[in-house]
């Protein structure tokens, strides 16, 4: 094991999951949430293109998503989102258009487990809350989006669980993360192998497991008793 983290930058893979994971959750969540409410609002061409946007990011790879984003608009349309000048311009730069590509395909799922708890929200209160003058936008703010969210919390663990184990993904562009980590050890150091195996599935287990339980267990307390 010493072995190990004296030949490779284990810490630093690991962290670097943890970063693509954090921002690309938080990016995915806000998407995802406009998503949902172009979905159920009353007009048409945002409900059109909202589940356009949904039903081809969800039926298109991943590393497809994630490729294009830097050949296509960092290396063809010169769309820089660190500066240029940087001696880390090419690594910052991968980073950050992989959070891109990952927030971009998982808003998609987000949306989807959104509107699932919106569907949840019973139409009488959405209708209560218009005849007393609330409008669409104050209605969903304060009646609809609170419980969509508590009703929504199992599906959104699903989708944040897949989001961290799809950060795996992001080695496709050269961002040395734990899938990188693991290719270069099979290469480096294959007479490891089930050692580096063990240690990189033991961390995935280790962050995803007490996630989903402390998640489901937060969905069971905060479900909306009808």
């Amino acid at each position: 094991m010493g072995e190990l983290f004296d030949q490779f930058d284990i810490w630093s893979a690991f962290g670097q999951t943890l970063y693509l994971a954090f921002f690309s959750a938080i990016g995915a969540l806000v998407i995802g949430t406009i998503l949902a409410i172009m979905r159920v609002g009353p007009v048409g061409i945002f409900n059109k293109a909202g589940a356009a946007y949904v039903n081809l990011v969800r039926n298109t790879p991943l590393t497809l998503i994630i490729t294009f984003c830097l050949i296509a608009l960092h290396y063809q349309l010169k769309i820089y989102l660190a500066p240029a000048d940087s001696p880390t311009s090419i690594i910052d730069n991968g980073v950050r258009w992989a959070i891109v590509g990952l927030m971009v395909y998982h808003a998609a799922f987000v949306c989807e487990a959104l509107r699932s708890g919106i569907n949840t929200v019973p139409t009488g209160q959405a209708e209560a809350a218009r005849s007393i003058g609330l409008t669409f936008t104050q209605s969903l703010r304060e009646v609809v989006l609170p419980q969509a969210f508590r009703g929504s919390i199992a599906p959104m663990a699903s989708v944040l669980i897949a989001l961290i184990k799809n950060t795996t993904v992001a080695y496709a562009i050269g961002v040395a993360e734990t899938a990188a980590f693991m290719r270069d050890g099979l290469e480096f150091r294959p007479d490891l192998s089930f050692l580096i195996f063990v240690l990189v599935a033991g961390f995935f287990v280790l962050l995803t497991m007490p996630l989903g339980i402390a998640l489901t267990h937060l969905s069971q307390r905060l479900a909306v008793k009808r």
